[in-house]
């Protein structure tokens, strides 16, 4: 992906768009990864990261709320478009200004997701201004993977500074415990044999206190790839731990991985519920 400097016209999403590296002066971590990314020969997905950047969606009409999305594919793929680039336009639409992470593959480099993480929510802030962006509603979206990218930030962050302000998460993984995983997302983050504090410690449920943000979490009941105990864990740990405003929406069919996609049936419900829980977040 080409890097752009300035803000140019995005004709497919009609909105203003800006591409920034996300380390410019280097990441603090190596993720071990060589070579050139590689990008599917349908656009849809890239992989082999190792520059992140953001690429910034400025809503033409801005209510100060930003989403920082995150694409899920199993912490080794991004799925760039319907996971990330292709809510830009309906996200601007409703005054959102919107930031697509494209953020590096960790490698069995654990600490990658949240260093990546907390850079990008550290650079929307210092723009606030800027980009027409309250920074005390900033909020970080994922998918699957990046479900558990998202739930990182919200979790483990290490500063006021880096702490979301709400969280959306499709489909997410939450859990690394074998039999309730995603086993090749648990292998990309931690690999093969990590230890048991290791394991607990990116068991994102055990790590919800009072302070983590509130969160929208979406799912389909017959999801096989990731098991919906993930997200049903993670919900539960909010309430036992008196998060308000959270909110769980799951559907009784779609499999997993459908994002903003068309062929999913409940699309119009998901849209709705959750352009009604963001506008009711912060009264």
């Amino acid at each position: 992906m080409m890097l752009m400097c300035g803000w140019l016209v995005c004709t497919s999403a009609n909105a203003q768009r800006l591409e920034l590296p996300l380390w410019p002066n280097g990441a603090p971590t190596n993720n071990g990864l060589t070579g050139e990314e590689v990008l599917s020969k349908d656009g849809s997905t890239l992989s082999n990261v190792s520059t992140p950047t953001i690429t910034v969606y400025k809503a033409a009409k801005p209510n100060g709320m930003c989403i920082i999305g995150c694409p899920g594919g199993g912490y080794v793929v991004l799925a760039m478009k319907h996971e990330g680039h292709d809510m830009a336009q309906w996200l601007n639409s409703l005054g959102i200004t919107y930031v697509v992470l494209k953020y590096r593959m960790p490698n069995q480099h654990y600490q990658v997701p949240l260093e990546d993480s907390e850079q990008a929510i550290r650079m929307v802030r210092q723009h606030a201004a800027e980009w027409g962006i309250n920074p005390n509603r900033v909020g970080i979206m994922g998918s699957s993977a990046g479900g558990h990218f998202a739930a990182t930030l919200s979790t483990l962050y290490t500063s006021p500074e880096t702490r979301p302000d709400f969280s959306v998460l499709f489909y997410p993984v939450i859990s690394m415990q074998e039999g309730v995983t995603h086993q090749g997302s648990r292998e990309a983050l931690l690999g093969k044999s990590p230890s048991a504090d290791l394991v607990k410690h990116y068991d994102l449920h055990q790590q919800v206190n009072a302070q983590t943000p509130p969160a929208f979490l979406m799912l389909s009941a017959d999801d096989d790839v990731v098991p919906p105990a993930n997200s049903l864990s993670y919900f539960n740990a909010l309430i036992a731990n008196g998060v308000k405003k959270c909110a769980l929406h799951v559907y009784p069919t779609g499999g997993h991985g459908w994002g903003y996609g068309d062929h999913f049936i409940y699309k119009r419900q998901w849209t709705e519920e959750l352009e009604h829980w963001l506008y009711t977040l912060f009264d």
